[in-house]
């Protein structure tokens, strides 16, 4: 007999069938090897009871705080732990439980894991502005061909061109000095016809630019003010282009001057559901989702949202994470622009383990390379 402990982060499936198990048995073995950390605020107190019982009676656990078996507070916040098994059988047991837990239950059925196989996007950033935070994304024109070429060589599939600045207190710069700065970059691009070769998305929330783009042949619209004008969300409809929501508190002057969330995780879940909801209203056939690392948000908040990504799976959309070299890196270890380049990838990895499939980067090359390692890992 040889007996060998494993890691949790194995490919289950593939180890079970690697055992021989038959595909039914697969499935319900899948489903007990998935643990899944729930957190329940505000629930009342004899809801949380009952779950609690309820969840004992499985082999799951929930956990509350000294005194709610006998209602010393009357709303407590707990903790479920359980499988995806007993997920399934929790979401059907509580509709019949008061207290509202039929509305739990319900909830619970969506945070069941389905594992879907989704590929790695890599997204090349290209700055055509003088003030973005990282110089060696700054380019012009032809140079911008060039680096563009060199991107998409190292694996980059999307490359993201803007036009303006979002950093922190950035200049603000009107449509018609925006579109001046990207347009010769995007003539060029569509004189050479590189759509052959990536897909192209326009880093702007300016109607002008984007119609430009979108004209010229730019598929994607990444707006980092999460289509809150209308008329971006008439031209992303009109050219059938996918539109990337991202969550951003206050504008990019604004939004690093004492950021404040009640429970960031519900908050910008919501906003994003709504902004999806007006995207399916105009027509938005496909849309990604970005929670806006560094747009509002501490240092600490970034950092949940990494390492809870996925929370917003259940949107049922792609996850965008973009932290590439910025300054919550800084916060950290006290490096400088040039030297966040170990701290980005630390990052992504950890945000493409918790769900994200798209990676918005100024180092293509390393990142390619860190992900086919990852996924041999994820493999075994």
């Amino acid at each position: 007999m040889i007996v060998e402990r494993l890691s949790n982060q194995i490919n289950i499936r593939e180890y079970l069938k690697m055992l021989c198990v038959d595909s039914g048995g697969v499935n319900i073995l899948s489903d007990k090897a998935k643990i899944n950390l729930i957190s329940i605020k505000n629930i009342h107190v004899g809801a949380a009871n009952i779950l609690k019982q309820d969840a004992l009676s499985i082999g799951a656990d929930l956990a509350v705080p000294r005194g709610t078996v006998v209602a010393k507070e009357p709303y407590v916040n707990t903790l479920l732990i359980a499988t995806n098994a007993h997920l399934k059988i929790l979401s059907h047991k509580e509709l019949a439980q008061p207290f509202g837990l039929k509305e739990l239950a319900h909830t619970l059925k969506k945070y069941i894991h389905k594992p879907v196989k989704q590929d790695i996007l890599i997204m090349g950033i290209i700055n055509a502005n003088d003030d973005s935070f990282f110089a060696q994304s700054r380019f012009c024109d032809e140079n911008a061909i060039i680096k563009i070429e060199e991107m998409i060589k190292a694996g980059a599939t999307i490359i993201d061109i803007g036009g303006v600045s979002s950093a922190p207190n950035a200049q603000v710069v009107t449509a018609e000095e925006e579109l001046q700065r990207v347009q010769k970059i995007i003539d060029i691009i569509h004189e050479q016809d590189l759509y052959k070769k990536a897909q192209f998305s326009i880093d702007s929330y300016q109607p002008l630019v984007i119609e430009y783009a979108l004209k010229s042949g730019f598929k994607i619209v990444n707006d980092i003010t999460g289509l809150a004008n209308d008329e971006v969300c008439h031209l992303c409809a009109k050219y059938d282009a996918t539109a990337i929501i991202m969550h951003m508190q206050g504008t990019p002057q604004t939004m690093q001057n004492n950021p404040r969330y009640d429970n960031i995780l519900t908050e910008i879940y919501d906003f994003l559901e709504k902004r999806s909801h007006k995207a399916e209203s105009f027509g938005i056939k496909s849309v990604i989702l970005d929670v806006g690392v560094g747009f509002g948000k501490t240092l600490k908040e970034n950092l949940i949202l990494i390492k809870h990504l996925e929370h917003f799976q259940t949107l049922n959309k792609r996850l965008l994470i973009g932290a590439s070299r910025k300054s919550m890196i800084h916060k950290i270890d006290n490096s400088d622009v040039q030297n966040r380049l170990g701290g980005t990838l630390a990052l992504h990895l950890e945000a493409i383990g918790n769900g994200a499939s798209i990676l918005r980067v100024h180092d293509v090359e390393e990142h390619v390379q860190a992900l086919k390692i990852e996924q041999a890992l994820r493999d075994i």
